[in-house]
């Protein structure tokens, strides 16, 4: 397997000294590493991933050295803008190294959301005239292929991608992801108190990763039914469009949005969207822990920013930062009654049960149950 900090060094030597990007589970021991090594303002967490596309090419314009920007392979689409609008040699030709983590890769296992992605990863790379070669899992082969990509995009003016399978970092342990002591309250246990509080008809829409997952659990703890849930498993971001689309559809019925504080940042125009179409059935709740927890628990902006004060300025009818258990569960209270679109900023500790588990039913069959659900 690759070692994280050797191949670091190895960028380091190539003159790499900017890194941003979206986290991935594949490629979070090398991302802790770079975390650890690097100054806060030479490594930035975005909001998505075109966003790290544009930083990059900001960098380089002002120091005429490549960045690297990582990704997971489904957020392709978040950065083909940038990258043929921005940084493709037709255009700007702006030289950065990209190192994708190939999520769904033919002949492995893996979730349903990740398998046409990883399918079409190749052929979309292709597609965009993005030169990508396989990172080797042997550290002297990764870091001479690392080498031969540095040099290329500097002669070609242009992105140039390395794809990273599963297990190809071996473990790096740092100590930065320690639960924070003061935020006691749990995502599982608030998503608990939500579904005992929520009328029984109510729609829950839940985003991708853990949300999804604790929510699944709870409802066979609670012996409730999973028809009331659409869990968004993939397309990070876009749940509460899911919600908002549910909500003005069915207006006689409360939607609840179950969003992650990562996936709200991603596309933090949606706030916007949702104050201006004034549903009145829309609750939406950011489980807000500060990380991105589903891929190793990096470090998001979302406890350092005022989700209520945005959602409140663009148009949402309340919206207030819950702190606490006996914060949320006076919250609660007035919800079933509340007039919306509503946001809760719900502060929550990071982290998850070791033995928490995925959803066994299939795609398919849950959109064919909600859908029942909605029709009820």
């Amino acid at each position: 397997m690759v070692n994280p900090l050797t191949f670091y060094n190895a960028l380091t030597e190539s003159g790499v000294d900017f890194y941003a990007g979206v986290p991935d589970s594949l490629l979070g021991s090398f991302c802790s590493c770079v975390a650890e090594h690097i100054a806060e303002d030479r490594h930035i967490i975005t909001a998505n991933e075109g966003a790290a596309i544009a930083l990059a090419a900001g960098d380089y314009l002002a120091s005429a050295r490549p960045s690297l920007v990582y990704m997971q392979n489904s957020g392709l689409g978040n950065a083909i803008n940038p990258l043929l609008s921005l940084a493709d040699a037709s255009v700007y030709g702006i030289p950065m190294l990209l190192m994708i983590g190939w999520r769904g890769e033919p002949g492995l296992a893996d979730e349903p959301q990740h398998l046409a992605q990883g399918k079409a990863t190749v052929a979309l790379l292709d597609a965009i005239g993005i030169t990508h070669c396989h990172l080797p899992k042997e550290t002297s082969e990764a870091i001479v292929m690392l080498k031969q990509l540095h040099e290329r995009t500097l002669e070609e003016n242009k992105p140039i991608a390395m794809l990273v399978s599963k297990d190809t970092f071996s473990e790096y342990k740092t100590d930065d992801n320690k639960p924070d002591e003061a935020i006691l309250l749990t995502r599982e246990r608030a998503i608990e108190l939500i579904l005992k509080a929520i009328k029984p008809d109510s729609s829950v829409v839940a985003s991708t990763g853990m949300i999804s997952r604790e929510l699944y659990e709870l409802r066979d703890g609670l012996k409730q039914s999973h028809d009331t849930d659409f869990l968004t498993v993939g397309s990070m971001g876009h749940c509460s469009q899911v919600a908002l689309g549910v909500a003005l559809a069915g207006k006689s019925k409360q939607v609840i949005c179950l969003d992650g504080d990562g996936a709200a940042l991603m596309h933090m125009g949606s706030l916007a969207i949702i104050g201006q179409a004034a549903t009145a059935n829309l609750v939406h709740v950011i489980l807000n822990n500060g990380r991105h927890d589903s891929v190793g628990g990096q470090p998001t902006c979302g406890l350092e920013i005022d989700f209520a004060t945005i959602a409140k300025g663009c148009g949402y009818r309340s919206a207030d930062i819950v702190n606490s258990e006996s914060e949320l569960l006076t919250a609660l209270e007035t919800l079933s009654n509340a007039e919306g679109p509503v946001l809760l900023d719900l502060r929550i500790g990071p982290g998850h049960r070791a033995d928490l588990g995925r959803p066994n039913i299939s795609p398919q069959d849950q959109k064919h149950a909600f859908m029942r659900h909605l029709e009820g």
